[in-house]
């Protein structure tokens, strides 16, 4: 299981973007933040092609799907939708890993019973 923001455990931050110029900008070694897909496809589309590590949020299993083909490397979703996606990334083998947005310790037992890839903390996320 991914645990992303948690202090014992070191993980990679993620940092929210708007522009292109904002991922030039990001710190060295953080994974792009990119949301809502429908407004940042084409910065998708720019990670992809220069190599960049980005996660998109995502609130349907459509934009999952679409968030997977664009070659995320993790979907950032609130539970209930995770536990809609999962089951459909395991089925067709997606790249991307589902995380479960969490605000506290006692959550990860719960999601790593319903099999989600992983959690992330809002800690994680500049």
């Amino acid at each position: 299981m991914i645990i992303i923001g948690h202090p014992w455990i070191e993980s990679d931050r993620f940092c929210k973007v708007f522009l292109q110029k904002d991922i030039k900008k990001s710190p060295a070694g953080t994974v792009v933040l990119l949301e809502p897909l429908v407004d940042s496809h084409t910065l998708a589309r720019y990670c992809k092609e220069n190599q960049i590590p980005f996660a998109v949020t995502v609130n349907t299993l459509q934009e999952a799907i679409f968030a997977n083909a664009l070659g995320a490397s993790y979907m950032v979703c609130e539970e209930d939708d995770a536990l809609i996606i999962q089951p459909i990334a395991q089925e067709y083998l997606f790249d991307t890993r589902v995380l479960a947005l969490i605000h506290e310790e006692k959550e990860i037992a719960k999601i790593a019973r319903s099999g989600i890839d992983g959690v992330i903390f809002p800690e994680a996320i500049c």
